[in-house]
């Protein structure tokens, strides 16, 4: 039995075992705590303390509108939707209690469940899709969402790039540090402090036109705050509702102060002009306020006195009637101190953060049903292009015409140049409207073909190397014998540089397969999630790193038999198949024997 054999077999009996643990486990995969479930009122917090440093009053208001139009007279069909009769939303997966995905892959939150809420009254379907903050906005001017549901402060920059509805909410920030920090409070932060805060939030917008500092940028909340934990930076700057969700009892870290927005209240983002859409959103929210639907989702949701002499919706809605969250929380509070939780050791927090293991019973189920099955079709689609592409690129680079020579080189620069998340974030913001209605405004054709044209610039490099690697002889002598120059580039030079390089094609393959994460990018709906996202998102909902590994896992069970495979061609092509009994002598044996 060869090498090769074996490690297939191996690899066969690896996947086996996984299918069946994963099915074994998949009945009480949902025991874990859930923290994108609503928290209820009992979690009530009361009005931060202080407040009046930092708060803008309500006068202060330029963009409440006084009133909206009445429920009855909105037009479903002249709210310009991208898909009519459903609302398209885009939305993140990492910040409960405001926006996340539960535990049964739904999207849902405060902000999301008052767009169902407002969706259903203006008869309308609802349509969540998961992306990136970073990206949120541009792909709502662009018109890939019809709506951006992400807890968005209304800046003034903001409001240059996409408009916004009426206002469901207002937040606080919270300051992060650890455990045992000297600072306390936002007035100690100083230049040459490490202070994280998500990319393109309002919080860094706080730390860098308010406080006058460079704050450390991260992706999301769950690295920065994995960041904090493990001392990697000296305070986090958070919405209030994502840091009391996320710092739990026992954790290295406390939140120390709170302060107000300072940049106008939380809305819905729409595209700029699409503003019947907007005035049907400030109806349909003025409508929950009205029947209580609001107060409900907020009290189940984000239970927190309101700032003073804020309200949502118009100007005209009427106010909210909401429990006393103050007294609820001092309620709630208890009378004796809690006792000190004794510092992990650095074992227990790795076991903590890495081998959960209720949370690997949770999380293998989703990686096999979703994330596996959409790696492998992005990837493997991905790489069809790329070698059909890779071929063409490869044959016009070392072609005698300068007209194709040329152009198949500045391909490759470009993109080959250029970073992987930027040519997929170009190519599905840029292409994505105008080949909408090819894609039924589907990212996931546009993350295959992203992913394919990024290949074929390195598969290209990849094949042209093999071919010039064939001896000029061979053209030469297959030239002599009466064949055409595409002949013989197609039957005897092509074939044998093909061969020479399978290694690296195939190593090419495997980064293809790790790249494929970054179309989540794109926005995409809960069942197209892969891997990586399927791993992050239950990292989100329980703030461990073990849904992670057992995506990382998923990825090793792919790359690692593959990474053999290449080693094995290679092996195979410098040395050659070991001879066997039923191989004829050779000529040197037969001569011996005269």
């Amino acid at each position: 039995m060869t090498p090769f054999v074996r490690l297939c077999k191996a690899f066969a009996a690896l996947l086996v075992a996984v299918l069946v643990f994963g099915v074994a486990l998949a009945g009480p995969a949902h025991a874990n705590v859930d923290q994108c479930a609503p928290p209820g009122v009992e979690s009530a917090s009361a009005l931060p303390t202080n407040l009046a440093a930092a708060a803008t009053g309500p006068e202060d208001d330029r963009y409440t509108t006084p009133g909206v139009i009445p429920l009855s007279a909105v037009d479903i069909g002249a709210l310009n939707l991208i898909q009519p009769g459903t609302l398209t939303v885009g939305t993140l997966s990492d910040a409960p209690p405001s926006i996340c995905i539960n535990s049964a892959g739904q999207f849902t939150g405060f902000d999301n469940e008052v767009l169902r809420a407002v969706a259903d009254k203006l008869g309308l379907q609802i349509n969540f899709v998961g992306t990136e903050f970073s990206g949120l906005l541009a792909q709502v001017a662009s018109r890939r969402f019809d709506v951006g549901s992400s807890s968005i402060t209304t800046t003034e920059p903001r409001r240059r790039t996409v408009g916004f509805t009426n206002g469901y909410d207002f937040g606080y920030f919270s300051l992060v540090v650890p455990t045992g920090s000297p600072i306390t409070g936002f007035g100690q932060l100083e230049p040459g402090q490490r202070i994280g805060v998500v990319q393109g939030t309002v919080q860094e917008s706080y730390v860098v036109d308010t406080l006058h500092l460079q704050p450390v940028i991260y992706p999301d909340y769950n690295t920065v705050y994995a960041s904090l934990k493990t001392r990697q930076i000296d305070a986090w700057v958070a919405p209030s509702q994502q840091a009391s969700g996320t710092v739990q009892p026992g954790d290295p870290a406390q939140i120390i102060e709170n302060t107000f927005s300072l940049d106008n209240f939380v809305a819905w983002a729409v595209a700029r002009e699409n503003r019947p859409l907007i005035d049907a959103l400030n109806s349909g929210l003025d409508a929950v306020i009205a029947d209580g639907t609001w107060s409900r989702l907020y009290s189940e949701w984000v239970p927190r006195a309101l700032p003073p002499g804020w309200k949502p919706g118009s100007k005209a809605a009427p106010p909210p009637q909401l429990p006393d969250f103050n007294a609820i929380a001092k309620q709630h509070q208890p009378t004796t101190p809690a006792p000190a939780v004794a510092p992990k050791s650095a074992l227990a927090q790795l076991k903590d953060a890495f081998l959960d293991w209720n949370l690997y019973r949770q999380a293998i189920p989703d990686l096999l049903k979703t994330g596996l099955p959409n790696t492998l079709i992005l990837t493997t689609g991905a790489a069809v292009i790329g070698l059909v592409l890779g071929m063409l690129l490869a044959v016009a680079g070392i072609s005698r015409h300068r007209w194709l020579r040329w152009p198949a080189r500045v391909y490759t620069d470009i993109f080959r140049g250029l970073p992987e998340v930027v040519i997929i974030l170009l190519i599905g913001l840029g292409l994505g409207p105008i080949v909408g209605g090819l894609t039924g405004n589907n990212p996931y054709p546009l993350g295959i073909a992203a992913l394919g044209l990024m290949a074929g610039a390195y598969v290209g490099e990849i094949l042209r190397s093999g071919i010039q690697s064939v001896e000029p002889g061979q053209l030469e002598a297959s030239r002599a014998l009466g064949f055409s120059y595409t002949s013989s580039m197609r039957l005897i030079v092509v074939p044998q540089g093909v061969r020479r390089v399978l290694p690296a094609l195939m190593n090419q393959f495997i980064s293809l397969l790790k790249a494929s994460s970054l179309v989540y990018f794109l926005g995409l709906v809960a069942d197209q999630r892969e891997l990586f996202q399927v791993g992050r998102d239950l990292n989100a909902q329980t703030g461990n790193l073990s849904p992670l590994v057992a995506a990382g896992f998923f990825y090793l069970m792919l790359t690692v038999p593959l990474t053999h495979l290449v080693n094995y061609i290679d092996d195979r092509l410098r040395r050659g198949r070991k001879p066997t009994e039923e191989d004829p002598p050779t000529l040197s044996a037969s001569l011996e024997m005269i």
